[in-house]
């Protein structure tokens, strides 16, 4: 049995969480992952995962394995570069991130990464929610504010700015608010999971967080639609800086109570907490120190 091969299948399978899945992204059959994944677990006398018509979970010594097997490839891939004496990475690089980020950021980044190592796949994950490096099977999770708990690494990257905003059209028919305390007499739209109780956090000039009331007509999950409904005059809202940049520039939006600013939030970059860090992961995170200083306002 060629045991990295396995291993490979193995941790797909870990990381997609379906032998279908991994199937498609092996470019295999379903019975032949199964098969793969039937004859590793009889060479290690152990059970890897637990299967059932619905569900596909990891035992304990699976997830260990896992950890080990990822190490392992790494290596195999790290030792690929150095011996063919290139500096073109090879494998598959996964990354997490916000859709916002992903949207508007990382796109020229990721063009970039492309260029410098065009043997290496990028496989790029979107979504808001929190995205645990070790425990989701991504070499990378960018994440803005809150970065929950876990055995991992992060690294600060910088901040992403926000802004309170609404269209010429709607500021003409509806006035614009000069006050904190006006902005509850206009209809509020916001991402989903933001500002949940009612107030909007602003930092005065006196660098002091204070709360204004606000009324939420509208949340959507996505922050497409909510730009989008902004720009038609649907109402006020809080937008990432990167994501209106050229909306404020061209006058299509318009910042709101300019004398306070809306807290924004942190980027961090997390990834697993293993040694020696492979070499697709600082390569990425090389190019994000480069390249967003000149991005992020």
């Amino acid at each position: 049995m060629d045991l990295l091969v396995a291993m490979r299948v193995y941790v797909r399978v870990v990381e997609r969480g379906s032998m279908s899945a991994a199937a498609r992204d092996l470019g295999m059959g379903q019975p032949a992952v199964s098969e793969r994944i039937d004859r590793l677990e009889q060479y290690l006398g152990t059970r890897l995962l637990l299967r059932n018509t619905r569900k596909l979970s990891v035992t304990d010594v699976g997830a260990a394995f896992y950890e080990r097997s990822k190490q392992v490839l790494d290596s195999a891939s790290d030792a690929l570069t150095v011996v063919n004496g290139d500096q073109s990475l090879r494998g598959t690089l996964r990354i997490a991130a916000p859709h916002g980020l992903g949207d508007i950021i990382l796109p020229p980044i990721l063009l970039q990464m492309r260029k410098r190592h065009p043997l290496l796949k990028i496989d790029l994950v979107l979504n808001d929610r929190i995205v645990d490096p070790v425990t989701e099977g991504v070499d990378l999770s960018l994440r803005l504010g809150d970065l929950g708990e876990g055995s991992f690494v992060a690294r600060k990257l910088g901040h992403i700015a926000r802004v309170l905003v609404a269209s010429p059209g709607y500021l003409d028919l509806h006035g614009t608010p000069a006050e904190p305390d006006e902005l509850a007499n206009h209809p509020f739209l916001r991402v989903s999971g933001l500002f949940n109780n009612g107030r909007l956090p602003l930092i005065g000039a006196d660098q002091q967080i204070g709360f204004a009331a606000i009324d939420t007509v509208l949340s959507t999950s996505h922050w497409r639609p909510l730009h989008r409904l902004l720009l038609d005059g649907a109402g006020i809202g809080v937008l990432q800086e990167p994501v209106c940049a050229e909306d404020l520039a061209s006058g299509r939006l318009i910042r709101l109570l300019p004398g306070f600013t809306v807290p924004g939030f942190d980027l961090h970059a997390l990834y697993p907490a293993i040694k020696p860090v492979p070499l697709r992961i600082r390569a990425v995170l090389s190019l994000l120190e480069e390249q967003l200083p000149a991005i992020l306002p």
